[in-house]
């Protein structure tokens, strides 16, 4: 255990900065986790650090990238900690104030980590954490979804998005869904009642006025951010995901008469745990579209920057 194999974008770049190298296994500290990582997801703020944007402007390079983990406690904060040595479990943790998680080991706050589903594979865990507590924290949190309620959701086949459909739709609200084609049943599946094809036609031709809106494109594609403020109700609120994708939100909203917000996750243990119990019962699932190898995080980084990946992408780490 006095090294692990890490994938590491050695500066800021395209995928190929991206290469698996030899590292000390992390020390833990004070009430952290030294975990054994299983699988760990791909996220597009990993794609966005990489290429030295966001969170980019904190980072000492090299930096290992890599939000999420699945794996295994090899050292818990203290003897009598709820988590054992040995437990299976998942979370997330800050790229880039603290190291990543493609790695074999990562040291974790315990605030950070939560047992693993009982009914959820490593790669199938590694997929949930940033992506759920995301969707949980624009969903839950701030859109307050419940029932009677209208939520626009788009990209609704991503990471985020099929949580985001899934929280909604739990909570009792009328889910409308953005989609490609092929997708298009399986956001049925999800829980969204409707569902729009945004290639054949514009959204804002096709529904009736929303509460909410979960947008988790912004103004990158198609001003998508800005067209959506024509299907808010009075007085509702538009939820802003991805970062740096629409620096005139809170302007546009304010002129037509809506409130908006960005939203950040963070890494919550507490919250994660109810996100387990909805896993456990199967009120809540998690899709994977592919799992590469650790070696193959810059394949991982191309598919995923295409922007047409169904779930989550997931690296394979250790067994």
């Amino acid at each position: 255990m006095e090294t692990m194999r890490a994938v590491v974008a050695q500066t800021p770049g395209g995928p190929d900065v991206l290469s698996l190298v030899e590292l000390p296994v992390p020390a833990k500290t004070g009430s952290e986790f030294l975990i054994r990582v299983h699988a760990a997801g791909v996220n597009p703020i990993d794609v966005k650090t990489r290429a030295g944007k966001g969170p980019a402007a904190l980072a000492a390079w090299p930096l290992v990238l890599g939000n999420d983990f699945s794996g295994t406690v090899v050292e818990s904060p203290y003897d009598a900690h709820p988590i054992k040595v040995g437990d299976e479990v998942y979370g997330m943790t800050l790229v880039p104030r603290l190291a990543g998680t493609y790695a074999e080991y990562v040291a974790v706050p315990a605030l950070f980590v939560a047992k693993k589903p009982r009914n959820l594979s490593h790669p199938e865990a590694a997929g949930v954490p940033l992506a759920a507590l995301t969707a949980w924290g624009a969903v839950v949190d701030v859109a307050k979804a419940h029932d009677g309620q209208r939520i626009l959701i788009h990209a609704g086949a991503g990471g985020v998005g099929h949580f985001a459909i899934q929280f909604a739709a739990f909570f009792g609200a009328h889910v409308i869904a953005t989609g490609g084609p092929r997708n298009l049943g399986w956001l049925r599946d999800l829980g969204a009642r409707e569902v729009v094809d945004y290639t054949s036609a514009p959204f804002e031709e096709r529904i009736a006025p929303v509460d909410i809106v979960i947008d988790l494109i912004g103004n990158v594609s198609a001003d998508t951010g800005s067209r959506s403020l024509q299907v808010l109700k009075p007085g509702g609120i538009v939820v802003n995901v991805p970062s740096g994708s629409w620096p005139t939100l809170v302007e546009e909203a304010k002129a037509v008469g809506v409130r908006a917000t960005e939203y950040r996750v963070s890494p919550d243990a507490t919250t994660l745990s109810v996100i387990t119990r909805l896993i456990e019962s199967g009120d809540v699932r998690v899709y994977l579209d592919e799992v590469y190898d650790l070696a193959e995080a810059a394949a991982a980084h191309e598919t995923l920057a295409l922007g047409h990946t169904r779930g989550k992408l997931v690296l394979k780490v250790s067994d």
